[in-house]
């Protein structure tokens, strides 16, 4: 298998692999490799946060640090960057990273497998809140990827809002920057045929995945590094379009925002909250941070998971897709709605040579009313039993205009469309809610799996849609965060 070149900078230096294969993981290459046994196998599949690591590349003159897993990470994809593990936070006289400091004082740890992980997630949480204080809130959204078995978090958390008083431990980002500057000017050699083709514009992007249609896509790789991972998949070639200029912008529009398909979920989901502050809630549930940091909003919809918890929103919203290929006198390019993507199990309607570059999003409208559901086991770190989003148009106390997504219910992300004939034209009324909320439990007939029974996800799907029913009317007691318990006994007594 044809392997080549990795180059990084870790604790202040360019480190250089000579020959890493396409498919290996960046817990691999740290641990076989570099034997920096402190950052953990634990499920190696990107949900226990054990492996956690640090990543950071330029942004403007500063570093932007992301805490991702390294799991599922494959190696090639941080070439060029700069890299932090569990070893690299101590000075070199012993003293420890205010982090590690923060959670001896806070007694955060007792079997220690997972601490690791915590600690470079609050490493990560520490880098981006340098001098400002740190609320329960950040440091809960900070370790949403990190699991314990054995502490509990209450400690882990008192660290997190602790550290920042400790005596401070800056990075020297100027040095960082430095050598960051060099390797991107030595470049990689062979770029355009190698095993591991990292594109820096569209057009190169293009013309490979032309050149190289058997190559496999990655855009992230927490999908990918799944099948490395867990069904132990082989690549001839991989083809990532995380590093395409062009794709790693939100683009605002008048009527719409372009998210680039190599946007972050991270970021992609900060611009689709600023148009629709609504969706912070679910966008917290989208996985853990170290998976929004590395996942892409574009990979995700490419993939076609029916329990992919973006599609069934970006479908409620009207969102459409934006498919390119290689053409002889430039980009071609089509668009078609995100619905229209899908042909059945993880199939799609795109060729062999193109490649999913844009997901339009357009903008609320004052007449909108939206809201998206997820149902699961856990209520962090989870995959959907069944996702249901709703944006319905009401005008005059009619329903002008519907349009429902829906996963986990078919074997494609799936829209409504028997629903949202039932709503419309309908006035917005308990009598149509009850009549559409039948129509949209007999729409799908979904499977039964290790999530749910198919008679769950059916009932799931009609109460959903009397939640959003109450909820329009103002009701807030369905929403779990609006919740509050009493202080005291005596308080919460009549």
């Amino acid at each position: 298998m044809d392997t080549q070149p990795l180059r990084f900078v870790r604790h202040g230096q360019v480190v250089t692999l000579p020959a890493v294969a396409p498919q290996r993981t960046l817990l691999e290459v740290l641990r076989e490799d570099l034997h920096c046994t402190g950052t953990k196998e634990g499920c190696n599949e990107g949900d226990c946060g054990a492996c956690t690591v640090v990543v950071a590349e330029p942004h403007g003159d500063r570093l932007q640090y992301r805490a991702v897993n390294s799991c599922i990470r494959l190696a090639h994809s941080i070439d060029g960057m700069a890299v932090w593990t569990a070893e690299d936070l101590a000075a070199a006289d012993g003293t420890l990273h205010p982090a590690q400091q923060a959670l001896v004082d806070s007694h955060g740890s007792q079997c220690g497998f997972c601490t690791p992980g915590f600690v470079m997630s609050l490493f990560g949480l520490y880098q981006n809140h340098v001098g400002t204080a740190i609320s329960r809130e950040q440091a809960q959204e900070a370790l949403s990827g990190n699991l314990c078995r054995c502490t509990g978090y209450r400690p882990i958390l008192d660290a997190a809002q602790a550290m920042q008083a400790l005596p401070a431990a800056p990075v020297n980002e100027a040095e960082v920057l430095s050598k960051l500057q060099l390797l991107a000017q030595e470049g990689r050699a062979s770029e355009a045929d190698s095993a591991y083709i990292p594109p820096r514009t569209l057009p190169e992007l293009l013309a490979a995945r032309a050149r190289h249609p058997e190559a496999q896509l990655v855009a992230g790789s927490t999908d990918v590094g799944l099948w490395v991972t867990k069904q132990l998949r082989q690549f001839g070639r991989v083809l990532d379009l995380t590093r395409v200029a062009e794709l790693r912008r939100v683009e605002p529009y008048p009527h719409h925002i372009a998210i680039g398909a190599a946007v972050t979920l991270t970021d992609a989901f900060a611009a689709l909250v600023a148009d629709r502050p609504h969706l912070a809630e679910f966008a917290h549930r989208f996985a853990g941070l170290p998976v929004r940091n590395s996942g892409t909003l574009g990979g995700n919809v490419a993939n076609g998971s029916p329990i992919g918890d973006s599609m069934p929103l970006l479908i409620a919203l009207g969102a459409s897709v934006v498919l390119m290929r290689h053409g002889a006198k430039g980009p071609r390019h089509r668009e078609l709605a995100l619905e229209d993507l899908y042909t059945g199990y993880r199939q799609n309607v795109m060729r062999p040579d193109e490649v999913l570059a844009w997901v339009k999003v357009p903008k609320a409208t004052a007449s909108e009313y939206a809201r998206v559901y997820k149902v699961s086991k856990r209520r962090e770190d989870d995959i959907s039993a069944v996702c249901l989003a709703l944006a319905l148009h009401i005008d005059q106390g009619v329903v002008r205009r519907a349009s429902i997504g829906a996963g986990g219910v078919a074997a494609t992300p799936a829209r409504a469309r028997q629903t949202e004939a039932a709503l419309l034209g309908q006035p917005w009324t308990q009598a149509t809610v009850n009549h559409a909320l039948q129509v949209l439990r007999a729409e799908f007939t979904p499977l039964s799996d290790m999530r749910a029974s198919s008679s769950y996800r059916r009932t799931v799907l009609g109460n959903l849609l009397q939640r959003f029913w109450l909820e329009s009317q103002g009701t807030i007691a369905t929403d779990l965060q609006q919740l509050h318990p009493c202080a005291t006994a005596q308080e919460a007594a009549p």
